[in-house]
């Protein structure tokens, strides 16, 4: 099993209620991979699907390249919002590391903030697009466009839960020392 850094640990003077809301986001983030994979695997088979027909059956899948747009938005979209939640989104922080105790917490404060707002404002557009597209139709396989922007909303919902959550925690926590 994969040790988070926001998950407690077991000799944790933390309260109950917030190791329980902490194990809840950390399995929100989890099934936003174990989702991101299974649409992994999906977008290999179509793949597949769509070099078979091509190639042996001369009669290529018309579907497959929308299917596979809108399959890696949602792959995309996932894995940022979990990124957040564990942290392992992409980041160059030597600069920050090698300041003391007090600048490197703000800057880590500003960080966080940083991706809310951004976390915000894709949720904020996403949803816009996607009440805008529901009567749309994505060519080649009928669905609405609206699902091309909801992960956008998802995403952005999920970057403002995770960043708010890290900043009200490391608050917390300067609060107890």
């Amino acid at each position: 099993m994969t040790s988070y850094s926001n998950q407690p640990s077991e000799k944790s003077d933390e309260p109950p209620l917030q190791t329980l809301f902490d194990r809840f986001l950390d399995g929100l983030a989890h099934l936003c991979i174990i989702v991101s994979g299974i649409l992994l695997v999906f977008l290999i088979v179509t793949f597949g699907w769509l070099v078979f027909g091509r190639y042996v059956l001369n009669d290529t899948p018309t579907w497959v390249e929308q299917s596979s747009l809108l399959i890696v938005v949602y792959i995309t979209c996932l894995g940022a919002a979990a990124g957040v939640r564990n942290n392992t989104h992409l980041s160059i922080d030597f600069v920050r590391e090698g300041l003391p105790a007090l600048p490197r917490e703000i800057m880590r404060h500003i960080a966080d903030f940083f991706v809310a707002a951004f976390g915000g404002f894709m949720a904020w557009q996403g949803w816009l697009l996607v009440m805008d597209n529901l009567n749309r139709a994505i060519p080649m396989i009928g669905l609405s466009e609206s699902w091309r922007a909801a992960p956008l909303a998802i995403c952005g919902l999920l970057m403002v839960l995770f960043s708010g959550v890290n900043i009200v925690q490391r608050l917390m926590k300067h609060g107890r020392k």
